[in-house]
């Protein structure tokens, strides 16, 4: 079925009340009633048919809480980038350009749609990608390609389990036997999985609950589940909110971890041009949130319903994602690592890596290059400017619409000691991993004069493992000790 004449899952059909108000009208009259009526929606049919002939349908499927595909989802729809790439490009050849968005808690269903022809274009993490391409392989014709990244960690911080405030559990080996939810197939179950054997627990020894983020979230909360193990912004959330606290930071399994955007190839060979269009609208919505961070983290914080300070977590400068569209060749090395894995667990049949992977319509879009964000100024605390991004914090105080940098640790925590101004958010990055941390919740430790962040207990507890001189503080006493 031509792409202008397929009916979208997003469409709203319109009822007619004539057939309920002629039920008691004589046959007759029911009859000529039922004939004009079949003849006014031929009429309209072909009506339509001819309005829509030289309207070209995309329809995106997008998950717009989990904020590392922003500049293809949420960001992307909010600033209105692709519509108006559509714009122009039906200015040039004549068409006319309908966008329709549907929203998701995690990639599964837009895959499901994708193999349905209801969804032409998606954007998910590195696993649910890669079942994206084997399942559309395994079904036979042009398949599925991947031909962006939206946002990326190369240690693979975008992953954490989180576990109530007072659990007893401070390492991954502390849930064996427990409940921990998860999305199977999921990255974050990916990470779960592998973490845990590096632990040297077997993924049989823990009560794995398959559900959807805030199904499991909600679950953590009410104390159904023992752990959550999830993507972002999940558990940035969860932490935020006071609920939880960052049993293991998906950093420390050292695996890049990326999402992207995956395409219908015979939605592609029919209209490149919208391809071409999506990919320059996403490196739109990449610069606009690299250029001004703060104010993107604030548009899909509106649009989500996320807390602002948690989308700045990940989204903003020195942020646990970073955001590049290029397909990255270090990238899709850690893709084609993670193919054996999925086989393994057995969600993965088969999959052509080089078939999947299309480079192609990013060459044919011709796509600028976009610096990252990165923390930058001078540290109006320590008076110097900020230069090591393996240091530097990032302050948002309240009633204010910029942050200020910190050189480095000890400069974050005198500022936020300096009396008359409170703050929202204090972001620091882990003193061994460089995962960017809520400061409030982080563990902290003294060693001589350095104040040191960690996200985890088991990351605090490795680094006095290996320095024996220095000692655990909580974080009033790292403040008092800036």
């Amino acid at each position: 079925m031509p792409s202008n004449a397929r009916a979208t899952a997003g469409a709203t059909a319109g009822v007619t009340a004539e057939a309920t108000a002629g039920a008691t009208a004589p046959p007759r009259r029911v009859a000529a009633a039922l004939l004009a009526a079949a003849a006014l929606t031929a009429a309209t049919a072909c009506s339509a048919a001819s309005a829509d002939a030289g309207t070209v349908e995309v329809v995106v499927g997008y998950q717009s809480k989990t904020i590392n595909t922003v500049t293809a989802g949420t960001l992307l729809r909010v600033q209105g980038y692709l519509e108006q790439r559509l714009a122009e490009q039906g200015r040039a050849d004549g068409h006319r350009y309908r966008v329709t968005w549907q929203d998701y808690d995690s990639g599964a269903p837009i895959t499901a749609q994708m193999l349905a022809g209801k969804i032409d274009i998606g954007s998910m993490g590195d696993y649910p990608l890669l079942i994206n391409g084997s399942r559309a392989q395994d079904a036979g014709g042009p398949g599925t390609r991947l031909v962006s990244v939206t946002g990326y960690n190369l240690l693979g911080a975008l992953n954490s389990v989180v576990v109530p405030t007072g659990s007893p559990a401070h390492t991954l080996a502390d849930l064996k036997g427990r409940k921990v939810s998860t999305s199977v197939g999921s990255a974050a179950d990916g990470t779960l999985v592998q973490a845990l054997a590096r632990a040297g627990v077997a993924e049989g020894e823990i009560q794995k609950q398959n559900q959807q983020p805030a199904v499991g979230a909600s679950a953590l909360k009410a104390g159904s589940v023992d752990a959550l193990a999830q993507f972002v912004a999940w558990p940035g959330a969860v932490v935020f909110a006071g609920e939880g606290r960052l049993l293991y930071d998906g950093a420390a399994l050292g695996r890049p971890t990326l999402h992207g955007v995956v395409i219908r190839q015979a939605y592609g060979t029919g209209h490149p041009a919208v391809v071409r269009a999506f990919l320059q609208a996403q490196a739109d919505a990449t610069r606009y949130l690299n250029e001004h961070p703060l104010d993107a983290s604030r548009k899909v914080a509106d649009a989500t319903g996320l807390p602002p300070e948690v989308v700045h977590l990940y989204n903003g400068p020195n942020g646990i994602a970073t955001f590049a569209t290029p397909l990255d060749q270090g990238l899709l090395d850690a893709l084609r690592a993670d193919v054996p894995f999925l086989r393994s667990v057995g969600v993965l049949k088969a999959l052509d890596v080089e078939r999947f992977v299309d480079p192609s319509y990013q060459a044919q879009a011709a796509l600028p290059t976009v610096p990252p964000a990165r923390i930058s100024g001078t540290d109006e605390i320590c008076g110097r400017p900020v230069t090591d991004p393996r240091l530097a914090g990032e302050v948002w105080y309240e009633g204010e619409d910029a942050t200020h940098p910190a050189a480095d640790p000890r400069c974050l925590l005198r500022a936020l000691k300096a009396p008359g101004r409170e703050a929202r958010a204090a972001y620091v990055p882990d003193a061994a991993t460089g995962t960017r941390w809520f400061a409030d919740k982080d563990q902290w430790v003294r060693d001589g004069d350095a104040l040191l962040p960690f996200t985890t207990e088991d990351g605090a507890a490795a680094y006095l493992a290996a320095h024996p001189e220095g000692r655990r503080l909580s974080y009033q006493e790292a403040l008092e000790a800036a």
